[in-house]
């Protein structure tokens, strides 16, 4: 993706806030946003489980995978894909950017 295309980038939260191998949510424009990092990748998805009403960043991160806290299913935190029964439905990912140690996330 060009980043340069995307209009609505918003500041969410600084590099060094994201703590390594692990995930945070934030509110970012209104939304509830976890972000993830990975291996030194940084990853954002909305932060809401589509199986039940619990959020994602009191969740576990292994690796790629967020497991929701209430029912243990799994989302891909590249793509939002589920990976573990019982959810079903995709979780929202979003585009993120770095700058001056920010990290950015466009929502379209």
């Amino acid at each position: 993706m060009n980043t340069n295309t995307t209009s609505s980038w918003q500041d969410a939260i600084a590099v060094d806030d994201v703590p390594a191998d692990d995930v945070v949510g934030v509110i970012v424009a209104g939304k509830d946003v976890a972000i993830y990092s990975v291996d030194g990748e940084i990853f954002a998805s909305s932060n809401l489980c589509t199986h039940g009403n619990a959020r994602l960043c009191d969740g576990f991160l292994e690796g790629h995978e967020i497991e929701c806290p209430l029912h243990q299913g799994k989302f891909d935190v590249r793509s939002g894909k589920p990976t573990c029964a019982p959810v079903t439905e995709a979780i929202r990912t979003y585009p993120i950017k770095i700058e001056n140690g920010r990290v950015y996330v466009a929502f379209e």
